[in-house]
């Protein structure tokens, strides 16, 4: 998996070692931080692209990002479609939380669905809540959802 900085740096190490820098490099300056990670998809012609993002905010200190993009042909209802970014927001949080809990970083997992009910991806919210709260996460949706809804919406090409 390739990720890159917002700047479009890539990442060269493996995305828990970057992980792990970024928040002993952060936690060394003295800032307290919380992790939140989102996917957003846009639908262009044939392609599906996915972002996936790792937002970092340091407590009152503004904060940063580390942005995954992948492309499929795959077609996709808009309920699996919400789904799969579901999927893959909690693939990385399952990947990474260990760390998180190491070093005492809170962690949400956020879901680009809305949670009024006359938007179609409201669908998918129940499935969505159940499967990142059975995986033991934290969760936001629409319109807390800002990793997802803002974050990675920005990193989708």
């Amino acid at each position: 998996m390739l990720w890159r900085k917002f700047n479009g740096d890539a990442i060269q190490l493996p995305i828990k070692d970057a992980v792990e820098q970024a928040i002993k490099r952060e936690t060394s300056l003295g800032f307290k931080l919380k992790v939140c990670i989102g996917t957003d998809s846009q639908v262009k012609g044939l392609d599906t692209e996915f972002a996936t993002v790792i937002v970092f905010l340091r407590e009152g200190h503004g904060g940063f990002m580390f942005i995954h993009n992948e492309k499929t042909l795959l077609k996709y209802s808009i309920k699996e479609r919400m789904l799969v970014e579901v999927a893959k927001s909690i693939e990385i949080a399952y990947e990474l939380c260990n760390l998180f809990t190491q070093y005492d970083v809170d962690m949400e997992v956020h879901a680009d669905i809305n949670t009024n009910p006359q938007f179609k991806s409201n669908e998918a919210l129940r499935e969505a809540m159940g499967y990142i709260l059975g995986m033991g996460f934290a969760f936001k949706a629409k319109p807390e959802a800002f990793a997802s809804s803002c974050c990675a919406n920005k990193a989708v090409n």
